[in-house]
């Protein structure tokens, strides 16, 4: 419910004033996705990290950490 203290504003200015409020916020929640995300799908283990060039480095590059 919106109530004017002051002023006289039009219908266009009250509708207005009403879809910002309404889009502000308030309303439902947005559902959180029902498919969980694979294992599989996650990108940040597709990452690899640095490799230092040393003894034993190459075989250090290969293994999973």
């Amino acid at each position: 419910m919106l109530r004017v203290v002051r002023g006289e504003p039009d219908a266009a200015e009250l509708a207005a004033l009403a879809a910002v409020l309404a889009s502000a916020g308030g309303g439902e929640d947005e559902a959180p996705d029902p498919t969980p995300t694979s294992g599989w799908a996650r990108r940040v283990d597709l990452v690899r990290g640095p490799v230092h060039p040393g003894p034993g480095g190459w075989r250090a590059s290969a293994r999973p950490r």
